[in-house]
């Protein structure tokens, strides 16, 4: 049994506190990880709101990087010592879904057994069954994607954006939309999933690249990772916007990374005749859009939703590190700060006003993670 200390929300509205937890040693299909890094995202928020569930304590994070220190019985995904980032999709490989060779929609998958709890005994819920606000978290050993190759200590919080946020805007482009070369995208949001849908058109091969927004400074992120042109829609309207930018077509993929009723019908408007509209934007509980059949029917194409960008860990997240690796992903450019692991708090604050794509929180530095076997 190992004590760490771990980000925790006892209650409905509770602040994120940092508490004592008891993590045990990993047993049959699950392992022990140290974690380096883990980035703050609204999931993590969604949590302390109780607008996940009701399974109080929660254990907070997930967006993370580590280095495993145990593994249990039977594991043979990662050994002592591998450099992995966290997910939350460890395929079962014997759902529905993986029998029709579509494991990215596992419709079971896996995480570790055994409960983490407070020093009471009291067990905790891990945030999307990791919990990486941690010093050590404990998840199935499917939930580790090693790293292939060395990279510099500070990059180790950019590829852990992979867990969560970053891969649902690159996934929702690359997997769910199939962006190809030469096509239109454009992307209603510019938070952190929007602004990494972005980057993923670019990488794509998008050749216009258009980011809406209510806010400027936003806007001027977007044309970082790539956005080729920016629509303000407090200034204009969008879908209008969208359409003069398309030579009077509309896009070939709109991605919605807001997820309310409004900026769903700009996306379905502001699609070309057999265009792709993706919802990737989270929607409130209850939230509804009054369909026009006859529109839908009449414009063809597809209207999606991404869940977790139809991502599949093991596929995906080896390539884009190469991509980061080659300088054609800025991963970097997501980490907005670098904190505590006492700032969870305040950093839920600067998310919430918009302030950051992503805080990172630094655990425990490279340099003094166990060094096992290794590959």
């Amino acid at each position: 049994m190992h004590e760490v200390r771990a980000v925790v929300v006892k209650a409905k509205n509770a602040p994120a506190v940092v508490e004592t937890i008891l993590v045990p040693d990993p047993g049959p299909g699950e392992a022990l990880v140290e974690v380096i890094t883990c980035g703050v995202c609204q999931t993590d928020q969604h949590y302390q709101a109780g607008g996940v569930g009701e399974d109080f304590p929660y254990l907070l994070g997930h967006e993370a990087s580590g280095v495993v220190a145990a593994v249990g019985e039977g594991v043979t995904e990662v050994a002592v010592g591998d450099k992995v980032i966290l997910n939350w999709r460890a395929v079962c490989g014997q759902c529905r879904a993986c029998q029709k060779g579509q494991p990215w929609y596992c419709f079971d998958t896996h995480n570790a057994t055994q409960r983490m709890t407070l020093t009471d005994g009291t067990p905790l819920s891990p945030a999307l069954g990791i919990g990486a606000f941690a010093e050590k978290t404990l998840v199935a050993a499917g939930q580790c994607t090693r790293i292939e190759g060395e990279l510099q200590d500070h990059q180790y919080a950019a590829v852990g954006l992979l867990g969560c946020g970053v891969m649902a805007g690159i996934g929702a482009v690359l997997n769910t939309a199939a962006v190809r070369r030469g096509e239109s995208v454009a992307v209603i949001g510019c938070g952190g999933v929007g602004t990494a849908a972005i980057a993923g058109a670019a990488l794509a091969g998008a050749t216009t690249v258009i980011a809406v927004d209510l806010d400027d400074e936003k806007l001027a992120t977007a044309r970082k990772f790539g956005a080729t042109h920016t629509v303000n829609s407090r200034q204009a309207d969008p879908v209008a916007a969208i359409r003069e930018l398309t030579h009077g077509f509309g896009a070939d993929v709109v991605v919605d990374a807001v997820g309310i009723a409004a900026t769903f019908r700009q996306a379905f408007e502001a699609r070309d005749l057999a265009g792709r509209m993706v919802l990737v934007g989270v929607p409130a509980p209850g939230t509804t859009w009054e369909i026009p059949l006859d529109e839908v029917f009449g414009r063809g194409g597809a209207i999606k939703s991404a869940w977790y960008g139809d991502t599949l860990p093991s596929r995906d997240f080896p390539m884009l590190v190469d991509q980061y690796r080659l300088g054609r992903l800025d991963l970097d450019g997501f980490v907005s700060e670098r904190i505590g692991i006492e700032d969870v708090e305040p950093a839920f604050e600067k998310m919430k006003a918009g302030k950051v794509l992503r805080s990172v929180v630094e655990i425990n530095p490279v340099e003094t993670t166990p060094v096992g076997t290794g590959r």
